[in-house]
């Protein structure tokens, strides 16, 4: 997940992010038809398995179906999980202390993204400590709503997503709670956009979604 060079008009690209699993089955059928619909750059994993052998064992399976499409495999879960199961990087919440650790064990080789970001200082913080990437308006299974609060409204999220795009280097994700969402982030110049349970829960299937998504990401990019 890198920022593309500067062109007249950059397509935003599009992430995927699970909904929280305990087996590779879970997912495999729906992640295989989404990753047909179209050029995917990530699939961020949604662990809950109760155990690290587990927990590897769901990120091998899950390489197997990912990276060969050209996406990268990243992992919201334990550090450990990533490099021994073969991911590409750590997705996690925003958290300094383990942040460092994450940078320190795993970069350069793999990737760390940081979401759960409170606050524009928060978000400032992670890029300056090393982080890939930032995402703003995700939901993880990680958060704890009691601490945490409730996620921003949608028109937040497009407003911090143009912040940062305008002002930083490092990559930045916007969550979409839908496909017309995926428009409105493109169009504020978002690196990449994730979006969950859209592509999922899609009525027509994931495939037809991804290429929904896509057509959203490409009206953005250019309006």
């Amino acid at each position: 997940m890198v920022k593309s060079a500067p062109t007249d008009i950059v397509e935003t690209q599009l992430v995927l992010v699970t909904p929280p699993i305990a087996a590779a089955e879970a997912i495999v059928p729906s992640l295989h038809a989404a990753l047909a619909g179209g050029p995917v750059a990530a699939v961020i994993v949604r662990l809950t398995a109760p155990g690290d052998r587990a927990s590897v064992n769901i990120v091998k399976a899950l390489a197997r179906e990912v990276q060969p499409a050209g996406a990268a495999l990243m992992i919201e879960g334990a550090i450990d999980a990533v490099a021994r199961g073969g991911a590409d990087g750590l997705h996690m919440s925003f958290d300094e202390a383990r942040l460092a650790e994450a940078v320190e064990r795993l970069k350069p080789e793999r990737m760390v993204g940081v979401a759960g970001l409170k606050s524009r200082d928060d978000a400032m913080s992670a890029g300056e400590r090393g982080c890939d990437y930032v995402m703003f308006g995700d939901a993880m299974v990680s958060r704890q709503p009691e601490k945490n609060g409730q996620l921003p409204p949608f028109t937040a999220v497009v407003e911090r997503v143009a912040w940062w795009a305008e002002l930083f280097e490092v990559p930045v994700v916007g969550f979409a709670p839908d496909i017309a969402g995926a428009a409105r982030l493109a169009a504020v110049k978002a690196d990449f956009v994730a979006l969950g349970e859209a592509i999922w829960d899609h009525p027509d299937g994931p495939e037809r979604a991804v290429a929904l998504a896509h057509a959203a990401c490409r009206q953005g990019s250019a309006g």
